[in-house]
């Protein structure tokens, strides 16, 4: 089955910002395109804006004068669902109710022929539920646009329970054809990104709610050590609070309300308050008129220890024996098990962060995960009021010394990056398990979604088969609520043998 041909008509049923950015890649891919909104008017009105948005792309160079004035001669305002009796596609962008979707399907089944493909953009809702409206559910898939369209690349192509083979494939592959990275994946609540993303956000409220850093620290964090784009505070005023607390509920409501997907009570809150982010003018953080931004929690000089002793290669934190080399302080490497650990010289021990707390032990420091140690600006501490000061004042000195910026935060079980990456990898392999989507596709989706810079697969490869386990181990068992319980599918993978280890 191939894509749609560029002869074909294309409509696009509500003119939002979303539907509007819909209608603009099909346009230019080169279909005729049509608009119809049930509001009396904002079809021609996303006509112009359309038309206004080619222009732009004409004076910055993206598109040549006369494929813009063609694409304006293709772009037509419909007064009445009748007038797409003859289009190949109707992708529907409308108020994300299901009683809402299901209603103006019905109406497009008795427009449309018998091989027109109909799609929804639902970001919240089941495919199946609102195809099963359909006296024909084969032909109904999801067609799940990120914002905005015409410039993030990424299409979650949804096949419901009732959808044909053939259309989820002539769906894929004209998303493709019109020079989209489209993802293929079964009907499940958030899909591929808004499913395994959760945890993004969630650890993140998680650490603030337990008090043990500030939202400017963690995003830092997140930032200057997991090498994500935005930190989850400030991606999240910039989504709207009211939007991704929507997101997050409807997930978590779906999943027979789940633990691994509950909600934040400090977002609630925030929602509840009006504070929904930018939009609002304030959400974690204040963005009026001469607002200050905060300043992450940043520790104060402290001097380097003269050496340190490697017990094991750090497994994932191996890198640091180098930088710490470089950095002119002497190594001792003895051969030992542990994998994570540096002792100091004061007798303190700095461990990479692995589910468990400071105030278990006698004198350890953990330190965060990073991304790349060495282009890392900043790595997170965790030290317990029973910590000996001066092994808190060794373990910042050495970071310092290799050129990072440390922060103090508060004695919690993973962290920050390690316990979000950690329930990302699960959640990841919980889906692959679950017939969600492929390990490949996952990767894409988390990478172009999201702009992660590994997927949830290359980051497990990275750190090694055991590890997410291990962490989300440790953590269940100072959290027994089921929220950090390791999933099947992680414990089989990280318990296979090496002859049965396959791509990941």
């Amino acid at each position: 089955m191939t894509a749609l041909d560029l002869s074909s008509a294309v409509a696009v049923v509500g003119t939002g910002t979303m539907g509007q950015g819909i209608a603009q890649v099909a346009l230019v891919a080169g279909h005729p395109v049509r608009l119809y909104d049930a509001v009396p008017g904002r079809a021609t009105a996303a006509v112009e804006a359309i038309g206004a948005r080619l222009d732009r792309l004409v004076e910055k160079g993206r598109l040549t004068g006369d494929a813009r004035d063609a694409a304006r001669a293709r772009l037509h305002a419909a007064k009445a669902l009748t007038e797409l009796a003859d289009c190949a596609l109707v992708v529907e962008a409308v108020l994300e109710r299901l009683d809402v979707k299901q209603q103006l399907f019905r109406e497009l089944e008795d427009v449309v022929g018998d091989d027109c493909l109909l799609a929804t953009n639902t970001s919240s809702l089941s495919v199946t539920a609102i195809g099963g409206a359909l006296r024909e559910p084969g032909r109904f898939v999801g067609l799940h646009f990120f914002n905005p369209a015409p410039l993030l690349p990424l299409v979650e192509v949804v096949s419901g329970f009732a959808s044909d083979v053939t259309s989820a494939t002539r769906a894929y592959e004209t998303a493709r054809a019109w020079g989209k990275t489209p993802v293929a994946c079964a009907d499940t609540p958030g899909f591929i990104v808004n499913r395994i993303a959760r945890p993004f956000y969630a650890e993140a409220f998680a650490v603030y709610e337990s008090q043990a850093a500030d939202p400017a620290t963690i995003d830092a964090v997140l930032r200057e050590s997991g090498g994500f784009r935005m930190g989850a505070f400030e991606l999240t005023d910039l989504i709207g609070q009211d939007v991704n607390e929507s997101v997050t509920r409807s997930v978590w409501e779906s999943f027979f309300q789940d633990v691994r997907f509950t909600p934040s009570l400090a977002q609630r809150r925030l929602v509840e308050s009006g504070r929904h982010g930018r939009k609002s003018g304030h959400g974690w953080y204040d963005y009026g008129d001469g607002a200050e931004r905060p300043e992450p929690h940043t520790a104060d000089r402290a001097e380097p220890p003269a050496y340190v002793v490697a017990e094991g290669d750090l497994g994932p934190a191996r890198e640091l024996l180098a930088l710490i080399r470089e950095a002119g302080i002497e190594v001792r490497e003895e051969d030992e098990d542990h994998g994570t650990r540096l002792v100091l010289p004061g007798g303190g021990q700095l461990v990479l962060a692995d589910g468990q707390t400071s105030v278990e032990f006698r004198d350890v420091v953990y330190f965060d995960l990073a991304l790349d140690y060495r282009r890392a600006t900043r790595i997170a501490l965790s030290a317990s009021q029973d910590t000996a000061p001066r092994t808190l004042a060794e373990g910042t000195g050495l970071f310092q010394a290799l050129g990072k910026d440390v922060s103090v935060i508060g004695d919690v079980p993973g962290m920050i990056v390690a316990r979000t990456v950690a329930r990302v990898v699960d959640l990841a392999h919980d889906a692959v398990a679950k017939g969600v989507a492929t390990e490949e596709d996952i990767d894409t989706a988390m990478r172009l979604g999201v702009n992660y810079p590994l997927g949830p697969f290359e980051w497990s490869r990275e750190l090694g088969r055991n590890w997410a386990y291990s962490l989300l181990d440790d953590l269940h068992l100072r959290d027994p609520s089921g929220r950090y319980a390791p999933s099947l599918a992680l414990y089989r993978h990280a318990y296979a043998s090496a002859e049965r280890e396959g791509t990941s």
